[in-house]
């Protein structure tokens, strides 16, 4: 699962934000924990139109719109929570709805005995108003006082009493989320323009998408660097050739097209496309999604709308899928990935496909493990339709369903092998 926890203090230092990343610390085997800062929200001004387009508020509500859960950690000042943090939830509730219906635990930490208990009651009155209409958990109120003796000098809760309630505080939470996705309704999936008729901030208009050139043409419009420039990356320098050295040495097929579902770049360039689990070809850099698929039959073009629709809306962040009536020693495996800009929004999708059968082999000789009940490629539909716990995907078999209405049948246009 993967829970945001949202700090409900603007100040530097913040015995709320020491309890969050404990709580990241500490129960990372339970859950994914980011955390999200309230410091840079402005004052909530409803004259002020624009406010909900700025950066800050954008990432905040397209964090909390993809999380399974959201873990809020307030202060109490004056009997009540900061105004920075009611100021954020009246952005988060004008006209952006992120918390709605969704599931929310409230904790808290303060200097003294009662531990943010005016606070948290305020809170859950809040979070339960018309136009937040969040699902707080009931009970379970985790009210840590005397915050300045309670953590040791790497912010660790010392008391082991405190920290065993507060898991079982938390692993309450983790059931109710799993509660309350399965009665959530997902959002509903808008048509995708898969011609990608509508430029974004990086197309290259000059070229048409479906030039069989494409890649050569673009690259000179807008002077691409190549061969030994150096391309500074966010934790790496390296040249073009290395970073073709890298992706090509990677153990998957990966693909990637973005927001505007023009189709950009795969790693690995096979002499003969056969061989390949999700076949591609040069002159498909460039296309537009809908002349990648464009042999598929309308119904399945359906379905490539709704897993590009899924990922884009945040209903999930990735549909993965085992293509059926592999052979014995493959177990084609398709991961469709959601990718993110800076902001938070949908930046476009990333493909990973592999056979995961080497893997498992490697695995359970290396462990001395063996599976049970038969074959892995014997394994029914069944079986992957239910996304997992930690998936951060709906408990549906929609997205496996549609996953694998793409990869059943399509043919050499299509990104998947045939069958």
């Amino acid at each position: 699962m993967k829970f945001v926890g949202i700090v409900g203090s603007n100040a530097e230092q913040s015995y709320n934000r020491i309890l969050l990343e404990f709580i990241r610390r500490q129960f990372k085997t339970k859950f994914d924990l980011e955390l999200l800062e309230i410091k840079d929200i402005p004052m909530f001004n409803q004259d002020d139109t624009n406010q909900s387009n700025e950066f800050a508020v954008q990432y905040m509500y397209n964090k909390i719109t993809r999380a399974d859960g959201v873990i809020i950690a307030t202060p109490e000042h004056n009997h009540t929570i900061t105004p920075a943090l009611k100021s954020a939830l009246e952005l988060m509730s004008f006209s952006l709805h992120p918390l709605e219906n969704k599931p929310v635990m409230i904790v808290g930490a303060s200097y003294y005995d009662q531990g943010t208990s005016r606070a948290q009651v305020h809170l859950r009155k809040i979070l339960d108003a018309p136009g937040v209409n969040a699902y707080t958990l009931p009970g379970n109120e985790f009210l840590l006082g005397k915050a300045k003796e309670a953590f040791d000098d790497k912010g660790n809760i010392i008391n082991e009493g405190t920290v065993k309630f507060l898991e079982s505080c938390l692993d309450n939470f983790i059931k109710y989320v799993g509660v309350v996705s399965a009665l959530k309704k997902p959002k509903s999936i808008m048509p995708e323009d898969l011609d990608a008729s509508k430029p974004i901030a990086t197309t290259i208009t000059e070229i048409d998408p479906d030039d069989p050139d494409w890649l050569e043409k673009a690259s000179k419009v807008v002077n691409a660097v190549e061969g030994d420039t150096y391309v500074k990356l966010d934790n790496g320098l390296l040249t073009v050739d290395q970073i073709n050295m890298f992706l090509k040495a990677m153990p998957f097929e990966l693909t990637f097209a973005d927001d505007n579902n023009q189709f950009l770049y795969y790693n690995n360039a096979h002499q003969d496309p056969e061989t390949m689990y999700a076949k591609r070809v040069p002159a498909q850099v460039g296309n537009r999604m809908s002349t990648v698929h464009g042999s598929l039959p309308p119904k399945r073009m359906k379905n490539v709308e709704w897993v590009i629709g899924t990922l884009r809306n945040g209903n999930q962040e990735y549909v993965r899928t085992i293509v059926p009536g592999s052979p014995a020693e493959i177990i084609n495996t398709h991961n469709y990935q959601a990718m993110y800009y800076p902001d938070g929004s949908y930046a476009g999708i990333n493909e990973i496909v592999f056979n995961f059968k080497p893997w498992l082999d490697w695995y359970l000789k290396e462990t001395g493990q063996h599976l049970a009940g038969g074959k892995a490629s014997a394994m029914p539909a069944a079986a992957h339709a239910h996304a997992d716990a930690s998936s951060g995907a709906s408990d549906t078999g929609d997205a496996a369903a549609a996953a694998e209405a793409i990869v059943a049948e399509a043919d050499a246009n299509s990104g998947a092998s045939e069958n």
